[in-house]
C-alpha cells in the first residue's frame, strides 16, 4: 500500500496577489475575518501553518466603517504610556475621529495568531481612509465579502 505524503509549501511556491477589501460593506467584525484569512494564507490550496502564504491587503474606506449595536460608544481601545498609572483610555467614536484606520488595524491583529509571523503578516496589510491608495501599480483586485 502506497503511503501519501504530507504537502508542504515552500518559500518558492508562494504567489502573492494584492487585493482590495471596501472596509464600508459589511461590520467591523466581518471585514477584520476576511482580512485577517487573506493575509495568514487559509484561502489558498496550499496552505502551511508555519509558512506565510497571505496576499497583500489594501483596505479602502476606513472612515465609512460599520459596526452594530452600541459599540461606538462603548468599545474602549486601551494603551499604556509605560508610567506607573499611565493607562490611557479612547472609545471607538474618540478613536474614529483621531485615526480611523487604526481600528481596522487593531481588530485585525487580534485575529492573527501570536507568533513570529504577525508582524510580517501585518506589514502586508495597507490601511486607507478614504478610497484613494497609492497601491494602483500593483494592480489589485476588487474582494466581495459576505
Amino acid at each position: 500500500m502506497k503511503r501519501q505524503k504530507t504537502y508542504s509549501a515552500k518559500l518558492s511556491d508562494v504567489k502573492r496577489e494584492w487585493i482590495i477589501v471596501d472596509a464600508s460593506e459589511l461590520p467591523l467584525g466581518r471585514v477584520a475575518t476576511t482580512i485577517a484569512s487573506r493575509l495568514i494564507g487559509k484561502h489558498r490550496a496550499n496552505y502551511t501553518p508555519h509558512m506565510d502564504s497571505g496576499d497583500y491587503v489594501i483596505v479602502i474606506n476606513a472612515d465609512k466603517l460599520r459596526v452594530t449595536g452600541t459599540k461606538e460608544s462603548d468599545k474602549v481601545y486601551y494603551r499604556h504610556t509605560g508610567y506607573p498609572g499611565g493607562i490611557r483610555s479612547r472609545t471607538l467614536a474618540e478613536q474614529r475621529a483621531k485615526d480611523s484606520t487604526e481600528i481596522v488595524r487593531s481588530a485585525v491583529k487580534g485575529m492573527l495568531p501570536k507568533n513570529k509571523l504577525q508582524a510580517v503578516r501585518m506589514g502586508r496589510l495597507k490601511v486607507f481612509a478614504d478610497e484613494a491608495h497609492e497601491h494602483e501599480a500593483q494592480k489589485p483586485q476588487k474582494v466581495t465579502i459576505g
